[in-house]
Parts: C-alpha cells; structure tokens; sequence
C-alpha cells in the first residue's frame, strides 16, 4: 500500500518520507479500512515533532480517518465488509500504522457507520475534534436547561462543542477573536458571542446570565484562560479542557476554586474512559443525522504531500480540520 512515515521525529519536511509498506491484515477484533480520508490534528504534529518521545522505530502519523470496511479479521461480524465508516485512536494506544495511508487494521470498536450524506473529508473530522468536544461538553452531566460557555468557539474542538451543546439543549455563549469567528459560531448556535480580544469576558458573561454566571465551560487555553474563565462560572459550576497552550503550568488559585465549589476536568480522548468514548460514538452518529450539523474541513492534502498537511496546522489559524486525501 501507499502510505507515509517518519523514522525519526523532527519538522514535517525533514522526517516524512512516502512509499510502499505492506497492506496490514485485520487481526482478532479487528476490520481493515480501506481509507479515503485522513485527519490531521495538533496532537499528531506535537508527536511527529517529539512532544512525547518516540513509541516506535517507524510511525504512520495521524489518529482519525475515513473510509470502507473492506476486509474483517476473526470474531468480527462480516456485516462491517463494505460499510462506510470513520475512525479514531488510529495512531494510538500502542499502535504505530496511523491513517496516512491507504489501509489501516484497527479494532471494530473504534469505527462507526458514516452516513452518506457526510463525505469522507468530514468523516475524518469525527476522531479527536468531534469526540473531544463530546467528552468535554458532557463530563459534568446532561447540560440541557443550562448555560455552557465554549472558550475558542470557531475552532475544530470548539465549534463541535457550541453544536453538541446546544443539540443538547443548552444555551450556548462561545468566545471569539473576530466577527467572522463570531457568525461561525452562532451558524453552529451560539446564543451569544464574545469577543475576547476586545471585550472583558467576565463581566460580558456576567452581563448575559444577570450576574450568576455559566454553569459549565469547555475551555481550549486553561492556563491562558484562567482568570477569565472562573470570572465567568457560576458556583458549584464546572470547567472542562482540552488545552492549556497558554500556560502549561499556571499558578492555580486553589482557594477560589474550593470557596466556589468548582469541578475541574481535564480531558484528552485517548485514555478516556471506554464508556465515555462509546457514548460519544452513539451521540454523534444521532447528531451527525440531525438537520444543520456543521462538519468543517479547513482544507484538504494529497496523500504524497501529507507533510505540508502538517505544516498547515501548525501554522494556526485554521477554523476546521485538515484533511489528507488518501487515495490521491
């Protein structure tokens, strides 16, 4: 098969090399996909460039993709043969063949049926940034009747987290840098928006709520949003994130978080708990079939040039996921 791998970790142009490795066979548990569509999140430029020190001699990057079941291994219902399906956890959790390239054996329980009217492209959007969202938006507890603020609300995790919220019947405020990022994420339904680089988020917040401030927030910057974030939560409220780039060890006010009765979580979708993530699989495949759902792929990638898909995230700026084509 096609595919792509780096030897050693380093810049994209540097460590990704393209070629011919052999076409994985679906072991016990597991199906084969034969991929169309590979999706490239942060997570999987940090570990290409040594963020976390290398698993194996040789890696296929990226965790999420799309594709159809073409192949099934042992105790796996031939039923999956044929079906369109997405993906995560591809580069994870002890497996080094990612999904860039043209095949990828993984187990049955980390794909699920992609309806047809979502294109590959978006399928692949589903893994960490659609998951994600899901985990960070729901680990307090059913949000429906209440108020959920989502720090970087056009972003691939935030503009996912805006949706599932308000799908879920919550009022939605969702912070932004521009009036562009604003109408993004009042499409995916946002009551309000704030601009955080023009507007005290807090007292915005507290302006919104009549002074008793959000119940929940999914936060993209801990450290970065810190201040801003527990002037914004209500007592006995709740705060979940993803990221924390920002500041990677913030001083943490302990006392404000134990007078205010905060719950905090931290979230990433790897070691997330099983069920956790299978709840996820099953709310977005309901989501996913409802009107209006907004899946966003920032841009798309040649199999061949999938380095240059990892420079285009690490540029920043992007407002979806970017997306390799495995097939071209």
């Amino acid at each position: 098969m096609r595919a792509v791998w780096y030897d050693r970790q380093g810049p994209a142009n540097e460590v990704v090399v393209q070629g011919e490795l052999p076409t994985p066979e679906p072991g016990l548990g597991e199906v084969r996909v034969q991929l169309e569509a590979s999706g490239v999140n942060p997570s999987d430029t940090y570990r290409r460039r040594g963020a976390v020190p290398a698993e194996y001699p040789r890696v296929i990057p990226n965790s999420d993709g799309a594709g159809m079941v073409d192949k099934v291994g042992p105790d796996v219902s031939a039923k999956w043969v044929g079906k369109r399906v997405w993906l995560y956890n591809g580069q994870r959790n002890g497996r080094w063949m990612g999904t860039a390239a043209e095949y990828i054996s993984l187990n049955a329980d980390l794909v699920t049926p992609l309806p047809d009217h979502v294109s590959f492209a978006e399928g692949a959007t589903l893994g960490i940034p659609c998951m994600t969202a899901h985990g960070c938006v729901f680990v307090a507890g059913p949000v429906q009747g209440r108020i959920v603020l989502v720090t970087g609300g056009a972003g691939a995790v935030g503009h996912y987290a805006v949706q599932l919220a308000a799908w879920a019947g919550a009022m939605v405020i969702a912070t932004v840098s521009s009036d562009e990022k604003a109408q993004r994420a009042k499409a995916g339904g946002a009551a309000y928006t704030i601009n955080y680089r023009t507007e005290d988020v807090g007292a915005r917040v507290r302006d919104i709520t009549g002074g008793e401030g959000v119940d929940h927030v999914v936060d993209v910057d801990f450290g970065g949003n810190l201040a801003a974030v527990l002037a914004s939560v209500r007592d006995s409220g709740s705060i979940a994130y993803y990221a924390s780039n920002g500041a990677l060890n913030p001083e943490m006010p302990l006392r404000t978080l134990m007078a205010k009765n905060l719950a905090v979580h931290g979230f990433v979708l790897p070691t997330s708990r099983h069920a956790q993530r299978k709840r996820a699989q099953t709310d977005i495949a309901r989501w996913i079939a409802s009107p209006g759902r907004i899946l966003s792929v920032d841009g798309t990638f040649p199999l061949y040039e999938t380095a240059a898909a990892h420079l285009s995230v690490e540029q920043g700026g992007k407002t979806g996921t970017v997306v390799v084509e495995c097939a071209r």
